[in-house]
């Protein structure tokens, strides 16, 4: 073994025991962007100065040691564009936030980052610029704490980051998939659902008090109870108004069944279609965690009209990290809206192990919840993650403008063959159905 070769194995050596701290960084860094910002050569890259702008102390060390939250860092410009991509040909903008915002983000100990979208200028509509929020967040208390503990105490954790949002003027907010409780539905155990509410009930209500405060559309991923229908139970989010009015509602659409990981010992498809929600900020979409594994489901929110579509997931390193970056940011380009990705963070550990399908033993935490959350844009742009492992707060100024933009620029929408998707989908669901395959003749004829 050479030298390069021992240095590479003693590199992978130790990227192997930070991977495997319990902390839930990659390598001791908040995320891979950070990480790759601290770690690239700048003397080997074509380099850009940018200027920080506002962020909480977590993302300060983005900057480096000895850094200000307002200072001049060095940010490698070619990597970045893979990376992210570019905005209208240039780099993101970083948003100036004002100081109630990082005084809360300094005080709770959360993620703060802010970002901005542009589009080019027109000559007959103006700029349609909406400030969207996400939050991630990990649980308040143990699971084994009493049940209306584990709520309030979340309440109480998610106030300082609403203020935090309010503060800074978001006009749009989603939460994480059932942010209000533990996501024990990797336990299948029936004691979980008393976290289950009706659409009017306490999390809609605390959530409605902020969206009046903040003149603020709220999006509310809860359980639902279903009090007009046999009490069932469904995977909702809840649109909230910023008058504090409930504009409607959307149900997930597609259960994970993953091994022995089955979502339907709670609750069942939905059956509210694929609804855009016109708000006064823009028209919106929900796109519950597992639909974001189905491009129809992305492409019929985008068909109805959506401009925004959210998707509060919550879902864990081992399982989907790697699809985590890829699947919403293809879903940005291919129907031409923004997408905001929301993963909650943390590690859950429940009172009873459980297995998962997968051959190993029992335990009793489902994995680490990544975080990561993002925003994508149709132009294929997309912003830095938020921590992988604390909460966080992501802003992002976005020109809805762009939506029509890129339409406009690649055509999707007009060279798209729906008559024969359409023709195509109505053959499969047939019984009879022959998937159209043209063999080679010679396939299969024995040679003289």
């Amino acid at each position: 073994m050479d030298k390069i070769e021992e240095e590479i194995a003693a590199q992978n050596g130790n990227l192997e025991e930070s991977s495997s701290t319990k902390d839930g960084s990659i390598c001791g860094y908040e995320s891979l962007h950070h990480l790759l910002s601290v770690n690239l050569k700048p003397h080997l890259y074509k380099l850009q100065r940018l200027k920080l702008y506002g962020y909480s102390r977590g993302f300060t060390s983005f900057a480096g040691d000895g850094m200000s939250s307002v200072t001049c860092v060095i940010v490698n410009v070619e990597v970045s564009r893979l990376l992210i991509g570019l905005n209208c040909g240039k780099p993101l903008e970083l948003i100036a936030l004002p100081e109630s915002a990082k005084a809360l983000s300094s005080k709770h100990d959360f993620d703060l980052q802010a970002f901005s979208f542009d589009a080019d200028k027109e000559l007959v509509r103006q700029p349609r610029v909406v400030r969207v929020g996400l939050i991630q967040n990990s649980v308040a208390l143990p699971t084994t704490a009493p049940l209306l503990d584990q709520k309030r105490a979340i309440f109480q954790k998610l106030k300082p980051i609403i203020d935090s949002a309010g503060a800074s003027g978001v006009n749009i907010l989603c939460l994480q998939e059932a942010w209000m409780m533990p996501f024990a539905f990797c336990t299948r155990e029936k004691r979980w659902c008393e976290f289950a509410e009706p659409v009017d009930g306490e999390s809609t209500q605390f959530l409605q008090e902020h969206a009046r405060k903040y003149n603020m559309v709220i999006i509310n991923p809860i359980l639902e109870r279903d009090v007009n229908h046999g009490e069932t139970l469904w995977n909702t989010a809840i649109v909230i108004g910023n008058h504090g009015n409930i504009i409607g509602k959307h149900r997930k659409n597609h259960i994970p069944r993953v091994g022995d990981f089955n979502e339907s010992t709670y609750y069942m498809e939905g059956n509210t279609g694929h609804p855009v929600f016109e708000t006064a900020y823009g028209k919106i979409a929900v796109n519950i965690c597992y639909g974001r594994h189905h491009p129809l489901n992305w492409l019929a929110f985008g068909l109805n009209g959506a401009e925004i579509v959210f998707n509060p997931s919550a879902t864990v390193g081992e399982l989907s990290e790697p699809m985590w970056p890829i699947e919403a940011r293809n879903a940005a380009i291919a129907n031409s809206y923004f997408v905001g990705s929301i993963n909650r963070v943390g590690t859950e550990t429940f009172p009873n192990p459980f297995t998962s399908g997968d051959g190993k033993p029992q335990h009793a935490d489902f994995g680490h919840f990544y975080g990561s959350s993002h925003f994508s844009a149709p132009d294929a742009s997309c912003t830095p993650s938020l921590s992988r492992y604390k909460d966080g707060l992501l802003i992002s100024d976005m020109d809805l403008n762009l939506c029509r933009q890129l339409k406009d620029k690649w055509g999707f929408r007009m060279t798209a063959r729906y008559e024969l998707y359409a023709d195509m989908l109505a053959r499969y669901l047939k019984p009879d159905f022959e998937p159209q395959v043209i063999s080679d003749p010679l396939l299969h004829k024995k040679s003289l």
